[in-house]
């Protein structure tokens, strides 16, 4: 049950199904083109889909680090992707998944909004989270399925909460409690960072409202939550059972790698303005909006903080927040998820503004809305299209070629100048690489004990980088490692003094193959971290059963949320705010 309405609304809410045409009119077009293709890390996801479709119950991939295991990051995304690739192909499943997750986007602020604001309002929170900044951001220019994914499931299940601790609804409890654990199982960091930002204020909410009578009595309030925190987080810890596992053997104890996001957006303008104005975008206008609202009405408090605090995280270095609340995983966090929770959590009041505005002042309101929305959505996707994160336009299907040949799969590879380009290879070939994208999933000494991050772009991590590769090459015997792909010259006398020689040319020319003699073929090293066959099975049938189960029972639409029973206002000051606020 949703919160009451205070008097009636000015006029209809708009439809869901028009949000989801919308959502397809704007992203769809996109989509087609595949432009998430040139975002940071759409290939590392299509690449832990490829190993997904080829060994479904077998976490253990060999082709990066010398092997790693895959249960060190929740599959239920790419576990999606590779099912629907079977019709598609993998990079059409990329654009399905993706486009479902907007789709969970809209549906799930509509059902968050509801719980602070009217249906009106919450319609238009809805349909401005088509256009939001941050999220365009995610999709087209950062790559982050699995955050795109998972928070708009948390975003479902929130509701779900509150039902069950504001009224103890057993059905909303069942429903809550699967979208949490699949929720779960679609992305670490927002399983432990962002669902404490969602739920707190839900849980506030639960008990400062008074809607639909007296406040929630505390010990009622603490036994709701304490018993669902319980039930679902052993709900969590048996799907995610891998995975704690794997975290609790090999903690992520490697040196910190530097990232942008970290930066003090101040001293460094040009990450301010894609980590800060690009993913707000007219957001930020309303920013003064949602302090003075959030905060002169005690029932919008508890949005209000947890939008504030979700906000100064996602500065990054600007301020000392992020250190002081976040400890070490300030420094292996990035810090762009924090400001698109922000924007999802400023929904419900962008909602209000939008009503207050169209009440006031009409046609004028509409087109104004409409252009910031417009230049919001536009200015993210033109900063992906001109400011790609993988902008380098080549091929590797010769390389992938290459080593699918004559034997050169048994022995393992590394590339250099290759970017972001080196998932698509490593879907394209049998061969291993002691290289990756999947920085919490290296064990290698060598990589682990310096701060930096893929060895093919070793020399944007200084000193650092260049240490690594160093290490990895002088170390070629130990790793199986015979073959050297060098797209920049920059290396070239890392490798003459390393002991490599050049055997050949792809591309052109514009790719030289490198190797080193004598180098034994390839043999497993990480053996004692492969996990064992029933970690396996549990990691191929848990998480992607309860994404079934969730889409059956809890994300099928319900008449229920468009019910909504219109109540008289209550005399009290606070009350009567609230009804001039959203009548």
């Amino acid at each position: 049950m949703q919160r009451a309405e205070v008097g009636a609304p000015a006029s209809q809410p708009i439809s869901l199904s028009m949000i989801f045409l919308a959502a397809l009119v704007i992203h769809a077009p996109l989509l087609l083109m595949k432009l998430p293709l040139k975002s940071y890390d759409a290939n590392f996801h299509i690449f832990f889909a490829s190993h997904y479709l080829r060994s479904w119950f077998d976490p253990w991939n060999p082709k990066w680090y010398a092997g790693f295991s895959q249960t060190t990051y929740p599959p239920l995304p790419q576990q999606w992707l590779a099912l629907i690739s079977r019709v598609v192909g993998l990079d059409m499943a990329y654009m399905a998944v993706q486009f479902a997750g907007i789709l969970l986007l809209a549906l799930g602020v509509y059902r968050f909004s509801l719980l602070w604001v009217d249906r009106r309002a919450a319609s238009f929170a809805a349909l401005a989270s088509v256009f939001l900044g941050s999220e365009c951001f995610l999709v087209y220019s950062a790559g982050q399925l699995s955050t795109t994914f998972a928070a708009p499931l948390y975003l479902n299940a929130l509701p779900y909460l509150f039902q069950w601790v504001r009224h103890s609804n057993w059905r909303a409890f069942f429903n809550g409690g699967v979208l949490l654990v699949a929720a779960s199982a679609a992305h670490h960091a927002t399983l432990l960072f962002g669902s404490l930002l969602f739920a707190l204020p839900v849980l506030a909410l639960a008990s400062l409202d008074r809607a639909d009578g007296e406040r929630i009595s505390g010990s009622a309030l603490v036994v709701r939550t304490g018993s669902m925190a319980l039930l679902v987080g052993i709900a969590i810890a048996v799907v995610l059972l891998p995975f704690w596992i794997a975290l609790i053997h090999y903690p992520v104890t490697q040196t910190p790698i530097p990232h942008p996001s970290r930066a003090n957006y101040i001293l460094s303008p040009q990450w301010g303005l894609n980590y800060f104005v690009v993913p707000y975008g007219a957001l930020i206008l309303a920013l003064p909006f949602v302090v003075w609202k959030g905060s002169s009405i005690t029932r919008l408090r508890p949005l209000l903080l947890g939008f504030w605090l979700a906000f100064l995280l996602g500065l990054g270095g600007t301020t000392p927040v992020g250190r002081l609340v976040l400890g070490r995983a300030f420094e292996v966090l990035t810090m762009e998820r924090f400001s698109y929770w922000a924007t999802l959590l400023a929904m419900p009041f962008v909602g209000l503004l939008a009503a207050e505005l169209i009440d006031r002042f009409r046609t004028r309101a509409v087109i104004g809305l409409t252009m910031a929305a417009a230049m919001t959505y536009g200015l993210s996707v033109a900063w992906a299209t001109y400011r790609p994160a993988d902008a380098e336009e080549f091929k590797v299907d010769s390389v992938a070629s290459w080593l699918n040949r004559d034997g050169h799969d048994k022995y393992r590879y590394v590339t250099l100048g290759f970017g972001n380009k080196i998932s698509r290879l490593a879907v394209l070939t049998d061969a291993s690489s002691v290289d990756g994208e999947w920085n919490s999933g290296r064990m290698l000494p060598e990589l682990t004990q310096h701060g930096a991050g893929a060895l093919t772009s070793s020399k944007y991590f200084g000193k650092a980088g260049i240490d690594a590769l160093n290490a990895i090459l002088h170390h070629a015997d130990r790793y199986g490692l015979k073959w050297v792909f060098l797209r920049d010259p920059y290396y070239e006398p890392l490798l003459v003094f390393a002991g490599w020689r050049k055997v050949d040319d792809l591309e052109d020319k514009t790719i030289t193959v490198w190797s080193k003699e004598d180098v034994p073929p390839a043999t497993p090293v990480n053996a004692p971290q492969i996990p064992p066959h029933w970690q396996g099975l549990m990691w191929g049938t848990l998480p992607i059963c309860s994404s079934i189960l969730a889409l059956l029972l809890a994300l099928v639409p319900d008449k229920r949320w468009e019910k909504r029973r219109v109540v008289q206002p209550s005399p009290a000051h606070e009350d009567l705010m609230l009804g001039r606020l959203i009548s």
